[in-house]
């Protein structure tokens, strides 16, 4: 199975498609946690074991664990969800993108010593950096696009012969780029209009789409412009809003229930 295809199951499986973003900040996390030798993995194991069969995926933001020395606790977390959740498929927030060598190296460490089952990349540097994750035709590559931050559309909306530069992206990925039928595309909440127009360019592609929640992206509107023509194709994340919805000794519980009326929500707009 690759990863397209365990993602569609698990949207199918649990009638979702939120992603949780794993991204704790140790100052954020509840008293009991920061206590322990792990505190980051035993965060995650809570929150995991409390939503599991409200979601599509889980996506860890590497720079959260690998700033304060983490790494082992986010392989440690991958590993508790391939072991325990083997139906729910890890995206690895990476954002990788460097010359071919280099990117080869990165393509190692997220399938390889990480284990993720895709991973996030910048298209920045053209399509011989991606082709080293491309190959791997069984992980998914999750191509940023469209970003959510307000900063995106000083490069991504400039011009290419007379069309904005993220929608060249979107060819590329919907085209030459996708031989091996494994990309996704990264287009944020907050840009329901380029959303729409990103979805008429790649058809069935699926789309990441964060910035649902804490950066205000409206959940109908996305849902209204993001849908594919089976009523799926969308991974929409949601970390803060959920991950931290409680924060005293029942902190599972509330994001628990963050991530019920979440994963409810979108089903009603679908």
């Amino acid at each position: 199975m690759n990863f397209i295809q365990k993602l569609e199951w698990a949207q199918k499986k649990n009638n979702s498609l939120l992603c949780v973003g794993l991204d704790p900040s140790l100052e954020r996390l509840p008293e009991l946690c920061r206590r322990q030798v792990q505190p980051f993995l035993t965060f995650n194991q809570a929150l995991i074991d409390a939503t599991a069969d409200l979601v599509c995926a889980y996506k860890p933001q590497i720079a959260h664990y690998a700033a304060c020395g983490a790494e082992a606790e986010l392989l440690a977390t991958i590993s508790y969800i391939h072991k325990n959740y083997p139906d729910i498929p890890v995206i690895l927030d990476a954002k990788r993108g460097d010359v071919g060598s280099t990117a080869e190296k990165y393509a190692i460490e997220a399938f390889g010593r990480y284990q993720a089952d895709a991973v996030t990349v910048n298209p920045y540097l053209g399509g011989d950096a991606l082709e080293p994750f491309l190959k791997y035709e069984k992980k998914g590559v999750v191509i940023l696009c469209r970003t959510s931050n307000p900063g995106g559309g000083e490069l991504q909306g400039l011009e290419v012969d007379g069309e904005p530069f993220y929608l060249r992206v979107a060819e590329l990925a919907a085209t030459s780029w996708n031989k091996n039928h494994n990309i996704l595309l990264v287009v944020g909440a907050t840009w329901p209009v380029e959303l729409a127009r990103v979805r008429e360019v790649v058809g069935e592609i699926p789309l990441l789409v964060p910035g649902v929640g804490a950066q205000g992206g409206d959940l109908a509107e996305v849902l209204r412009a993001g849908l594919d023509s089976r009523r799926a194709g969308l991974v929409i994340n949601s970390s803060r809003g959920i991950i931290y919805a409680g924060s005293g000794e029942g902190f599972a519980e509330a994001a628990r229930q963050a991530a019920l009326e979440l994963r409810d929500a979108i089903n009603y707009h679908r």
